[in-house]
């Protein structure tokens, strides 16, 4: 691959509702998406594996998004909008984001010469 790609960087971010000194939010995962519908499957694809251990609110929310929001999501995203999806469990927030962006391609060592300042690095031992 040596051209930019469009896709969907799709992050799942936790974050307690109660600012009583707990810790702010905190990323749970990421997915590289390469298309609008393989970016929302991986929200749904969530939703529904939490939904059963949710209270009745969120999983409230998490229905509703899974029959009316998803469509939406998925014509922003076919519009390169970003999107976010949130429920909240408790004093837990659980939000995915999903954004498109354009994958750089990496370049193949197997087949090139490292540039010469890569052998200036030594290794470090760590105690």
């Amino acid at each position: 691959m040596t051209e930019c790609r469009r896709g969907y960087w799709c992050e799942c971010w936790t974050e307690p509702t109660a600012t009583d000194g707990q810790a702010g939010p905190q990323l749970r995962a990421s997915f590289d998406a390469y298309s609008a519908p393989q970016a929302d499957r991986w929200v749904a694809v969530a939703l529904r594996t939490i939904s059963p251990a949710l209270n009745t609110h969120a999983s409230g929310e998490a229905w509703e998004w899974l029959y009316e929001g998803r469509v939406r999501t998925r014509r922003a995203l076919l519009q390169m909008q970003p999107c976010t999806v949130s429920v909240t469990h408790a004093d837990t927030r659980i939000t995915w984001t999903i954004r498109p962006v354009l994958f750089l391609p990496l370049a193949h060592r197997q087949a090139a010469e490292l540039p010469a300042c890569a052998h200036d690095f030594k290794t470090r031992q760590t105690d």
